[in-house]
């Protein structure tokens, strides 16, 4: 966990509990930082940490009830939660901390609602009003709570509400549905049928038969129970909610039969919740990882089929005591009893997808002890995460989602990919396919990043018209060991880095657009800007609202066509792009955000509205999909930034220079008179050395050895795959030119423009105007060269 997230995470935290005063939340999050421990919570310490709440507690029977509840419906991350209120136990200042804030909380609502009701014509406060508020909030809260963890919603009001989901996601094919019939016969589920049981004739009392007798009618009524049929000695009782069949015995039954009756009929309880399940789950809105699982218990279900007919056979040759019965049915109790366990958490954590294969993983690794549970849970697993990982298939080997049920690990969002171009981040890359935490199995936590962009990659050349697969694509079945998926998801993986790499570098041509982009973002081609700004110096001293943009892109084409660019085969894709404010305005709205300037730089009023068309003016660039994903917005708006601020200094240089030409005039006066002139001319020299240092550390102790060490990283991406080439995106991040020096900028911001107010006779500047000049520049330079981020630009 970042930082960042920390500080989020405790200020919310902070927030729910309503917690105020204090120390405030850097406290607890240098405490949480103390405390980071790459380990994974193990069972024997979350065991201990349940135990020391338990202890803490006032009412620890409610916390371990809770706590298996939540357990039982496989709640993520359970155990660190648990862990960290533990370890917020042993804190007694944070803990006397909370307890005063809740009891002044306490009080506070208990005396809002004295007041409220004390008299009909006082006027509660407001800060009374707003408890009450809170504690209904919090009242209405805890009752949902309360209703949903021990009175679930009707299975048709589920069902709808997961069909209307799903067909709200698949708008152009709807999933099917199981006609109605289905769900109003009941005798189709094969569970019991309360209210006709087989004492519809006049049934002998039992107690007057003898024990013979007796044990007979119950190995009879037995066998019937076994198969969710009604016995005459005994029934079933009628469910309530989600919880456990239970049976009524008649009362007159021998003790001793009882006692073994009592025994047996947990197997029939077992057998009705696994029957409800299977037939449950078995409807289309479950998922296909439910319906495999229902599937795979419906085999063993058929298997106890089996043996109950066996033990028919038995009885009808009189050859089945109640003993034996036991005896027989033993093996087959366990067996019912993991099912009925895996059945009744499926069902209160309502899993499905992933969620559901992470419930059976843990409970299979769970029976580490247990060979038989494991193999049972083992094989329950392997059944259910078949059509899972042949989704899983089609995105890691092909970059195809096929997902009508909403199970899989990514989820795919409808954009646009040529939007991508004209939003700022990349919208299309990251908002595409997302990651859902929830679905992800628990044995693929750890390569869930990678499985996303394996499917990303792939599904970026399929867009672009290739048909794509993994010659090294193989079935993945579930195991225990989980190399064997890390495995085949890195090769994987490492083949979709390498056909999305080649496609770029080679039939898309990445490198000669960078290098392209770098002739005109960056001033590498010199006689085209000699050429361009010749023609394009009287249009770009115009206001930018009278600047006609046709024009100036023609001159552009001009320029282009008569220099060396004339070679680049990109060049079409430059384009004109008049900027609506300049270049500190955009800095400081792009350096501001999320800050406390952010909202004084937004409402402030605009300034840009004499702006000229030299300040407004940029290069931009055409970028096609799937270039658009390394050269995005975010990128191009880096090189304009950069381009804007050489620019204007390259212009401010050539003024300079016509300067330098006008003062050639001095010549024709006296000698006696040219010392009038030496202090302007000084100054001027200055004023273009300066602007010529500027540029030389700007191009060639900045630019020039960032983009080489681009070039060397570009050449070496192929041996770390496009993991590299986006996370590195070329977008000289590194290579500021001093423009996220704010104050240094404003200084620099004010010098550079004072040159630009001085005529072309310079020997005409004012005694005024020259210590201000002279005054910007060596603040400017003062504040550069005391700035470590300078230093650390030179260096």
């Amino acid at each position: 966990m970042s930082e960042f997230r920390i500080h989020h995470d405790v200020n919310e935290l902070l927030s729910l509990l309503r917690v105020h005063g204090g120390e405030g939340a850097e406290v607890y999050i240098e405490l949480l930082q103390k405390n980071r421990t790459p380990y994974v919570t193990t069972n024997v310490s979350a065991h201990s940490a349940k135990v020391k709440i338990a202890e803490f507690s006032r009412t620890p029977e409610d916390f371990l009830k809770k706590y298996d509840e939540l357990k039982s419906k496989n709640t993520r991350h359970l155990d660190s939660l648990v862990y960290l209120l533990s370890k917020l136990t042993e804190d007694k200042e944070t803990l006397h901390y909370l307890q005063q804030n809740a009891k002044e909380r306490a009080e506070l609502a208990a005396n809002a609602g004295t007041s409220s009701s004390s008299t009909n014509f006082s006027i509660p406060c407001s800060t009374s009003k707003m408890s009450l508020q809170e504690l209904e909030e919090l009242r209405k809260q805890l009752g949902s709570v309360t209703a949903s963890s021990s009175a679930q919603q009707p299975l048709e009001l589920t069902r709808k509400i997961l069909r209307d989901k799903q067909n709200k996601k698949n708008s152009g094919q709807p999933i099917p549905v199981f006609p109605s019939w289905v769900y109003e016969r009941p005798a189709l589920i094969g569970d019991f049928l309360i209210g006709t049981s087989l004492s519809t004739d006049t049934t002998v009392p039992i107690g007057t038969l003898p024990l013979a007798s007796q044990e007979s009618m119950i190995v009879e009524d037995l066998l019937y129970v076994l198969i969710g049929v009604d016995g005459r000695y005994i029934t079933a009782q009628a469910l309530v909610g989600r919880q456990n069949r239970a049976f009524s015995l008649d009362p007159n039954l021998d003790l001793s039969i009882k006692e073994l009756v009592t025994r047996i009929l947990p197997v029939a309880a077992s057998y009705s919740a696994v029957t409800r399940f299977i037939e449950e789950k078995s409807s289309f809105e479950y998922g296909q990882v439910n319906h495999a699982l229902a599937a795979a218990m419906r085999t063993l279900i058929k298997e106890y089929m089996i043996l109950i007919t066996q033990l028919e056979h038995l009885q009808r040759q009189g050859l089945l005591s109640l003993q034996k019965l036991w005896f027989y049915i033993q093996p087959t109790m366990r067996t019912l009893e993991i099912l009925a366990s895996l059945a009744t958490s499926v069902d209160k954590g309502e899993c499905m997808g992933g969620s559901t294969l992470s419930l059976l993983h843990d409970k299979t690794f769970n029976y580490t002890g247990d060979s038989q549970a494991q193999e049972l849970c083992l094989y329950l697993t392997k059944a259910a995460s078949v059509p899972y990982f042949e989704i899983l298939e089609k995105w890691i080997y092909r970059g195809i989602i096929n997902d009508p049920y909403s199970e899989f690990m990514v989820e795919e969002h409808e954009l646009q990919k040529e939007k991508i171009q004209e939003d700022y981040n990349d919208k299309y890359w990251d908002q595409r396919y997302t990651v859902v935490q929830q679905q992800i199995p628990s044995f693929l936590q750890k390569m869930a990043d990678k499985i996303l962009s394996t499917g990303k990659y792939l599904n970026v050349v399929r867009e672009c018209g290739r048909d794509v697969t993994c010659p090294v694509a193989k079935e993945v079945i579930y195991t225990l060991k989980e190399r064997a998926y890390v495995e085949q998801i890195e090769k994987a993986y490492n083949y979709a880095s390498k056909v999305l790499l080649d496609f770029l570098m080679e039939e898309k041509e990445l490198v000669a657009h960078l290098r392209s982009i770098k002739h005109y973002f960056l001033m590498d081609q010199g006689d085209f800007f000699v050429h361009f700004m010749d023609l394009t110096e009287e249009e770009l001293k115009k206001p930018v609202d009278d600047i006609i943009t046709t024009r100036l892109e023609a001159l552009l084409e001009l320029a282009l066509r008569m220099s060396t660019a004339n070679t680049d085969p990109f060049k079409d894709d430059l384009k004109i792009d008049l900027m609506p404010h300049d270049l500190i305005t955009q800095l400081l709205r792009v350096l501001a955000i999320e800050t406390k300037q952010e909202k004084a730089i937004i409402s402030a009023e605009p300034t840009e509205l004499t702006l000229s068309g030299l300040e407004a003016f940029s290069f931009d660039y055409i970028v096609k999909w799937p270039l658009s994903l390394i050269i995005n917005r975010k990128a191009l708006t880096r090189y304009q930034m950069l381009f804007r601020h050489m620019f204007y200094c390259k212009h401010v240089e050539r003024q300079l220079c016509n300067v330098w030409i006008s003062n050639k005039t001095a010549k024709q006066f006296s000698l006696h008179s040219a010392k009038w002139f030496a202090g302007a001319f000084t100054l001027r020299q200055r004023m273009l050395n300066f602007v010529q240092n500027i540029q030389y550390y700007m191009m060639f102790e900045v630019m020039e050895p960032t983009w080489h060490i681009l070039e060397k990283n570009l050449k070496l991406v192929s041996e770390v795959g496009m993991e590299g080439l986006t996370n590195g995106r070329p977008n000289f991040s590194n290579c500021s030119c001093l423009l996220v020096l704010l104050e240094a900028l404003k200084y620099l911001g004010a010098a550079v423009p004072a040159t630009l107010q001085m005529p072309y006779g310079a020997f005409y500047l004012s005694h005024f105007s020259l210590p201000k000049v002279v005054a910007g520049i060596f603040i400017f330079i003062t504040s550069v060269s005391s700035s470590t981020q300078f230093h650390h630009h030179l260096h």
